[in-house]
């Protein structure tokens, strides 16, 4: 296929784009504790829960990838919350999350469990990390919240979250905002804004987002738990079979991209 000199200009200047680094400080934690986690709580909002909950989504890439590799994920969300909206110390409660599952056939499964979870993956509302008057209140809960998890030998984990579909400069705003609160409290960080940025750059015609402009689609959604994946294992989600539905073609690229931002991020060679 020929392209023509127009065409030529605007790959390159997709990709300029794509690869432009975004000013924000290096990450100090680049690798989680246990180095394999098996289970995870992911603790936000409807950003989490949107399209039948993301750490379903990263379930399915982690046993897509490893059949042997068992991972445990459970979501607790409040639509529209911050951090300062949950009760990290409740989660931890004993005979409370995570007493027993649903397995095959709609049984239930009672757990006897020598750890509650080995993570805990926190995201702040939308704006809140950003916003004039909630920003302190994020770096705030971060660190309470954080220290929460640790007494309880878990170890927390920030999700970037992604810029509106209108306002691309919130992708830096809270690149900044994350990695310097996660460096502040040796907390690692998911850079799933960054791989947003970095699709909507080189694929713009692929919509991450549903009509509000905030909330991800599908595709948005499959975007950010595969950098989930990447960034929690350090391993390329690129042809694994699970895809969400999706068609192979666009699961490949938004597998691509969320690889490539991870290494770009954690400096993976």
């Amino acid at each position: 296929m020929k392209l023509s000199r127009t065409g030529v200009l605007v790959m390159l200047i997709a990709l300029t784009v794509a690869t432009a680094a975004f000013a924000y400080e290096a990450p100090k934690v680049t690798q989680t504790k246990p180095p394999v986690p098996q289970s995870a709580i992911f603790i936000g909002n409807s950003f989490f829960y949107y399209n039948n909950s993301m750490h379903g989504h990263v379930r399915n890439i982690i046993s897509a990838a490893d059949k042997k590799q068992s991972f445990r994920g459970t979501s607790v969300t409040i639509s529209g919350s911050g951090l300062d909206w949950h009760n990290v110390e409740a989660y931890f409660q004993p005979n409370g999350i995570g007493r027993y599952s649903f397995v095959a056939d709609n049984k239930v499964k009672f757990n006897k469990l020598d750890k509650l979870f080995d993570i805990a993956i926190m995201m702040d509302c939308s704006q809140c990390p950003v916003h004039p008057d909630l920003k302190g209140i994020f770096a705030e809960y971060a660190k309470k919240h954080g220290d929460t998890v640790r007494k309880h030998g878990a170890e927390p984990i920030l999700f970037m979250s992604w810029a509106y579909a209108d306002a691309p400069e919130m992708t830096e705003q809270l690149a900044d905002a994350y990695v310097k609160v996660g460096n502040a409290n040796d907390a690692m960080v998911i850079p799933a804004g960054l791989a947003f940025a970095k699709s909507i750059a080189l694929r713009p015609d692929l919509n991450l987002y549903v009509p509000d402009k905030r909330h991800p689609s599908l595709m948005g959604t499959y975007l950010a738990a595969n950098v989930v994946y990447a960034s929690l294992f350090k391993k390329s989600p690129v042809g694994n079979g699970y895809t969400a539905g999706l068609d192979p073609a666009v699961a490949k690229h938004l597998q691509t991209v969320a690889w490539d931002t991870v290494k770009d991020f954690f400096k993976i060679q």
